[in-house]
C-alpha cells in the first residue's frame, strides 16, 4: 500500500487519507530539504499544492491541482490508481496516523459518553495517544463522501 507524506497546505487530506487507511504522515515545516530526505527514509510519496517544490531522485512526487477535499481525494484515488477498500476505513488514527487496536469496552466504559457505552459495542484505540474510535454517525458521513469520490 502507498504511503504518502503531504505539506503543510494539505492537512484535511491528510486526516481523510488516514479515515481510508493509508500510512499519511503529515509535514508542517517550511524545509524542502527536511521533506525530501523525511520521504526517502520512510519511502513516502510527497503529496503536495506547492508548485515550487523541486523534483529529486528517487522521490514521487505529486503536484495536486484540486483545491477541494473531494477534489483532491479524487485526483489521489484515479491518479495513482487506488481501489478503496472498505475494510481499511478506519483503521488509522486520524491525529497520530498509528495502526488502532481493537479495545474490550469494560475498559473505556469511564472514557466515552454514556449513550454511546450503551449503544455501541465495539471500540478501537490509539496505542500512542489512546483516542477511542466507535461507529457513529461519521461512518456514514464517510461512506457518503466515498460514493462522491469514486
Amino acid at each position: 500500500m502507498t504511503r504518502f507524506l503531504l505539506t503543510k497546505e494539505l492537512g484535511r487530506l491528510a486526516k481523510w487519507l488516514r479515515i481510508l487507511g493509508f500510512d499519511t504522515a503529515y509535514f508542517t515545516e517550511n524545509n524542502p530539504g527536511t521533506l525530501m530526505i523525511q520521504a526517502l527514509r520512510d519511502n513516502r510519496t510527497i503529496l503536495t499544492r506547492n508548485r515550487r517544490l523541486p523534483e529529486s531522485r528517487g522521490i514521487r512526487i505529486i503536484q495536486l491541482k484540486s483545491e477541494t477535499l473531494k477534489e483532491q481525494l479524487q485526483e489521489v484515488l484515479t491518479g495513482l490508481n487506488i481501489a478503496l477498500d472498505v475494510r481499511h476505513l478506519f483503521t488509522r488514527c486520524i491525529i497520530c496516523n498509528e495502526e488502532l487496536v481493537a479495545v474490550d469496552r469494560k475498559k473505556i466504559k469511564e472514557r466515552v459518553p454514556e449513550y454511546v457505552y450503551k449503544t455501541q459495542r465495539n471500540f478501537i484505540t490509539c496505542p500512542q495517544c489512546h483516542r477511542i474510535y466507535w461507529q457513529g454517525t461519521h461512518w456514514g458521513n464517510v461512506q457518503g463522501i466515498l460514493k462522491e469520490v469514486q
